[in-house]
């Protein structure tokens, strides 16, 4: 639903699928860091095709607070278009992204937005330097950290925490493609933008399982890991010739 509040400062995108029992309690625990921020926010729930009692959750969240924003897909469509649907619906000044399994700590928010605010960057990455992921994750993870910031000549130290916080009117720009949450820093960077990082809390699951790891999706964030790359030499070419034939 459409909310009536002016001067929306702060958006929070959450994408989700089948994570019904987490939702009320990450409701509660991100509207308490945020009406301690005290400037005007939202929530907006991303249903990436859920088939558990979640939709019907976010409704009543919806109906009861003006400031919950819902959007539903009919059927699971991948992280990428869900973050990608909640950044066109979102209109604060700042967009921040964080999981919906409860292992991202909303309170962490008004660290990152106090970041944001010093105006050096125009995104802050979460980084979860104490993890508590079972071992062959943890393991796993520095694995894709190492290899994605070696061929995308980053040093990110946690590509992977969904924990972000964005300058919308820098965000806006970006193009998304299937995949391409996972190169957030270095899609922002190709387009000309800061980005600093920030250490945040990371807490256990406590309700279900990951519906977005890594183990089944191995051979594909390599795929998009390719493109990437790709996508950051052409845009290094096609500067390079523009800076040349500025100079003539």
């Amino acid at each position: 639903m459409e909310t009536n509040l002016p001067e929306i400062q702060i958006s929070v995108v959450v994408p989700l699928f089948n994570e019904e029992p987490n939702l009320i309690p990450l409701y509660e625990s991100t509207k308490k860091a945020l009406e301690g921020i005290g400037r005007p926010w939202e929530i907006i729930f991303v249903d990436d095709g859920s088939n558990d009692e979640g939709p019907g959750i976010l409704a009543g969240l919806a109906g009861k607070d003006p400031c919950v924003r819902v959007l539903t897909f009919r059927k699971n469509a991948g992280q990428t278009a869900a973050f990608d649907a909640g950044f066109k619906r979102a209109v604060g000044k700042y967009v921040v992204t964080m999981d919906a399994d409860l292992q991202n700590d909303p309170a962490d928010i008004p660290k990152l937005l106090a970041l944001i605010d010093e105006g050096d960057c125009e995104l802050v990455c979460g980084w979860r330097h104490r993890r508590n992921d079972p071992l062959v994750k943890r393991v796993s993870s520095k694995i894709a950290n190492y290899v994605r910031n070696k061929l995308s000549d980053e040093n990110i130290h946690d590509t992977g925490c969904s924990l972000k916080i964005f300058q919308r009117e820098a965000l806006v720009q970006i193009r998304l493609f299937n995949g391409m949450h996972r190169f957030f820093p270095t899609l922002m960077k190709m387009h000309g933008f800061r980005v600093r990082e920030a250490k945040v809390n990371h807490l256990p699951r406590k309700f279900g399982k990951s519906k977005y790891g890594i183990s089944n999706r191995v051979l594909r964030s390599f795929i998009d890991l390719l493109a990437v790359r790709w996508m950051k030499n052409r845009h290094l070419r096609y500067a390079i010739a523009q800076h040349g034939r500025n100079q003539k």
